[in-house]
């Protein structure tokens, strides 16, 4: 159950928002992102890659997104609060851990350039960053279509990009500070999750 003193409509906006604001960061130096620029240097066919990823993204994170939602109806909504506070700033420390990227990942070739990108997508972003996100802001905000909608925008933002680009944009990128942005933005979420922790402290929480 969501409680908010915001309108539906705008709430769904701030989960799309949110949701592609946090994954665009957290993508940058990501290992798909690195996959993205790996099957972008090997193939050299920019539109089944971006096709590729996009119908991976939108596959693993409907599966994600649905994870996050059922789990809030088995959960009880303040033992929630604590589950989500907690991960959000577990996902801050991770965002501020470089990625390692195994190259194996993009040996599909025997699939086609659409067919190695999506089987490559789909299997590297299980467990990845990108996903368990889209689980917690799917639990946070209760609104699927959304959050799904801004995740795989995120990685549309970060990924397109580096298949353009490749090798020119790779080594110019900000890693570092933009890592600390997201990191500051899942610590921020949850800080203000635990705070919602109990209304005894006055404070109003959005959340389940």
């Amino acid at each position: 159950m969501v409680i908010s003193l915001y309108p539906a409509r705008e709430l769904n906006m701030e989960a799309f928002l949110i949701s592609t604001g946090i994954v665009a960061l957290a993508e940058i130096g990501d290992k798909t992102q690195l996959l993205a620029f790996i099957l972008a240097a090997k193939f050299r066919k920019p539109v089944p890659i971006i096709v590729g990823i996009l119908v991976a993204t939108i596959a693993n994170h409907a599966f994600a997104g649905a994870l996050g939602s059922w789990i809030t109806s088995m959960i009880a909504p303040e033992t929630m609060r604590w589950v989500l506070g907690l991960s959000f700033i577990a996902m801050a420390i991770w965002t501020l851990i470089p990625d390692k990227f195994d190259e194996d990942d993009a040996k599909l070739a025997r699939y086609g350039v659409f067919g190695t990108t999506l089987i490559a997508f789909f299997l590297a972003e299980m467990g990845d960053k990108t996903q368990v996100a889209t689980v917690a802001l799917a639990a946070q905000y209760q609104s699927l279509i959304a959050v799904v909608a801004g995740t795989t925008f995120g990685m549309m933002i970060a990924n397109i990009p580096a298949v353009l680009m490749g090798d020119k944009i790779a080594d110019k990128l900000p890693v570092r500070l933009v890592h600390a942005i997201a990191a500051g933005i899942f610590a921020i979420l949850g800080v203000a999750t635990l705070l919602g922790v109990g209304e005894r402290f006055g404070f109003v929480f959005r959340g389940t």
